[in-house]
């Protein structure tokens, strides 16, 4: 863990009742917690593991996170448009289990719960490409947490009670199993009200901050504003070996300790948001020397994460 210092500061943001006034984002922004979360889980009637539908919600225990259900289904993975890439092909055939997603990405104030409970270290930086004061400011605590290694995501998403999802998980998420669609929210271009990205915002914005960039299951935010980490570790070539059930992505081998990230950030062009593109990133290399960054892995000011949960 960090210094002291450190965990005060974010402690006084926990304690400060505030809220954004950043006014970036246009669209009108989903409801986010404002307050510690109760010790019961708040769960929609009809969204009970036994009997959830498609787009259900509950909201989770530990950070109060709003969840979509996500059910059992089969959907073709990989790119087939003009953009696609070589490590988004071949185009297959992928059938998971129903799991519970993350409807946004993790903010400043769900992840300082974890710092305050001792479980996650704080973001290596506290700033954001053009604020210097970003996670202990009260006006960005429902903006995406930044400057997170693959590490962090993963420690968060265990105090929550959660797992990253995989990379199969993600697009699944994000595409649904009607079609081959580009994007979220179809075949249609981004543009400034259904996502952030390409500088037009600048910076980070608001999570939920463009309900018409929704996925076919209602999930907000999957493309644009932060990549979001995902539990596997990449490989150019995986798709032509992979399994058909609940894949789980390759083990390090040779590919080093990669882990791929997914949707395209604020600074990245229309391709990168497509459901299909694959980025990477390095994980923690824990064999590593102590002071190097591939022991700490790599985080910046592009890459925050979101959580998934099993039925």
């Amino acid at each position: 863990m960090k210094k002291v210092y450190v965990v005060l500061a974010v402690l006084t943001l926990i304690a400060t009742a505030c809220g954004s006034s950043s006014g970036q984002a246009k669209p009108t922004p989903i409801n986010l917690p404002t307050a510690l979360p109760t010790q019961e889980v708040a769960t929609n009637p009809t969204a009970r593991p036994d009997n959830a539908k498609a787009g259900d919600e509950r909201s989770a225990k530990a950070d109060g996170m709003a969840q979509v259900f996500i059910p059992d289904g089969s959907f073709q993975m990989g790119g087939v448009d003009s953009d696609a890439q070589p490590d988004e092909k071949p185009l297959h055939k992928v059938t998971l289990t129903g799991f519970w997603m993350d409807k946004v990405e993790v903010t400043n104030y769900m992840y300082s719960l974890c710092v305050q409970a001792g479980a996650c270290d704080p973001p290596h930086e506290f700033k954001s490409a053009t604020r210097d004061n970003y996670f202990t400011s009260p006006d960005f605590k429902d903006y995406p947490v930044i400057y997170v290694s693959w590490q962090d995501a993963n420690n968060y998403c265990t105090w929550a009670g959660r797992r990253l999802p995989t990379e199969a998980e993600w697009e699944y998420a994000a595409r649904g199993s009607a079609d081959y669609r580009r994007f979220p929210w179809g075949e249609d271009s981004p543009t400034n009200s259904l996502a952030n990205y390409d500088y037009q915002f600048g910076d980070t914005t608001r999570v939920g901050s463009f309900p018409g960039g929704a996925s076919p299951f209602g999930v907000l935010d999957l493309a644009g504003n932060v990549w979001e980490w995902v539990a596997d570790f990449y490989s150019p070539t995986y798709y032509s070996g992979a399994p058909e059930a609940n894949p789980t992505g390759p083990v390090a081998g040779a590919n080093g300790p990669r882990k791929v990230i997914r949707g395209g950030s604020w600074a990245d062009g229309f391709k990168e948001l497509r459901v299909s593109n694959r980025g990477f990133s390095l994980a923690p290399d824990l064999t590593a020397d102590s002071k190097s960054e591939a022991y700490m892995g790599q985080a910046n000011d592009r890459i925050g994460f979101r959580c998934a949960a099993n039925k």
